[in-house]
């Protein structure tokens, strides 16, 4: 953070990098999307429903499969960390019981990584499943807050910022916050942590930087969630 408050980038703490998403890229995919938060670009694809499931999983419900490639080198232990993350992100959100002894695969292709990957990737993979009709609960959207040495927490987190902070997360919301609008801040916190879908952390967190993290990630969800909501609008109108 510099003087006065404002990052390397000259953003200010809570401003988030420009947003793109593109809806069907991949012509050979069911469903795909490419999403963009700066220079950090994850290329998601959609495959399925197809019929059975993989050994170990319940036949009666969906099954969701999650590929991650990297932008270069072989899979390791993180980008296998990254899989089972947004398998279980995805599953969460995904009404399994609609197409039953299915899998469906999501393959993720990295293109850049300036930071907030994980985010990236989950909002990347929504949009991706949403082009390809699969059925949803509801949509979610991912934003990576860090905080800082001096305590200011920030939004959507460049590859450096994540190196020198104390610690950061990655967060999960449904798509509709209606805790934004709360008054009451003890309201406000119940109704993040019981919206919070995915939370992953990195670094010593405490309480308090954890819910300054939470509020700050309600905020920002909603913007990314116009901005989803809009983008799906448009390919829907433009397939019309």
């Amino acid at each position: 953070m510099m003087e006065g408050g404002s990052r390397a980038d000259g953003r200010n703490p809570n401003q988030l990098r420009p947003f793109t998403c593109t809806g069907n890229p991949l012509h050979r995919a069911h469903g795909s999307a490419r999403w963009a938060q700066g220079d950090t670009v994850v290329l998601a694809a959609v495959y399925g429903p197809k019929p059975g499931t993989r050994k170990g999983e319940n036949p009666e419900k969906a099954s969701i499969e999650v590929v991650w490639k990297p932008k270069t080198g072989q899979i390791g232990r993180q980008e296998r960390e990254y899989e089972m993350t947004l398998k279980r992100t995805l599953q969460s959100i995904c009404l399994l019981t609609v197409h039953p002894n299915t899998t469906t695969s999501v393959v993720l292709q990295v293109v850049g990584d300036d930071g907030s990957l994980m985010s990236c990737a989950i909002n990347a993979s929504c949009a991706a499943l949403a082009f390809a009709g699969i059925p949803m609960k509801h949509l979610a959207v991912a934003i990576s807050c860090g905080v800082m040495d001096n305590g200011v927490v920030i939004l959507d987190t460049s590859r450096a910022e994540e190196q020198q902070a104390r610690s950061f997360a990655h967060l999960v919301f449904p798509n509709s916050r209606k805790s934004v609008e709360s008054k009451d801040p003890t309201q406000r916190d119940e109704e993040s942590e019981r919206g919070l879908i995915t939370c992953i952390t990195h670094g010593a967190m405490s309480e308090d930087d954890y819910f300054n993290c939470i509020e700050r990630g309600v905020m920002a969800s909603s913007r990314i969630s116009d901005f989803m909501r809009k983008t799906l609008q448009k390919e829907v109108s433009r397939d019309a």
